[in-house]
């Protein structure tokens, strides 16, 4: 079964990081996604742009609203996304909470 997962982060946060902290988080992310992609489990991945450049459309009284994103219903960003290959839902959920992504910290909203 595919599974979804998003990464989300705080923009504002995430820019005001320095040089070294971004590195330092960023740097461990394309290491883990080839062992997910060496192993067969990841389907895609991706980051996406900053909301000043990247914009959400939703539906709205029948027509689509465009507006700035990638914002869901909350104040973080959708930062980006992966699809992974799992047996299961405590399979997929392991290998989402191992991904330096998702340990990023409430610092910058990971």
């Amino acid at each position: 079964m595919k599974y979804l997962c998003l990464a989300y982060y705080d923009e504002q946060a995430f820019e005001a990081l320095s040089k070294v902290e971004f590195d330092a988080i960023v740097g461990k992310c394309p290491a883990y996604d080839d062992a997910l992609r060496r192993s067969g489990r990841l389907v895609v991945q991706a980051s996406l742009g900053s909301s000043r450049a990247t914009t959400v459309l939703r539906p709205r009284n029948g027509k689509p609203l465009v507006t700035d994103g990638p914002f869901v219903e909350t104040k973080e960003q959708v930062g980006g996304f992966f699809i992974i290959e799992a047996a299961d839902l405590d399979e997929a959920i392991r290998g989402a909470s191992n991904h330096p992504a998702a340990n990023l910290g409430e610092r910058v909203g990971g």
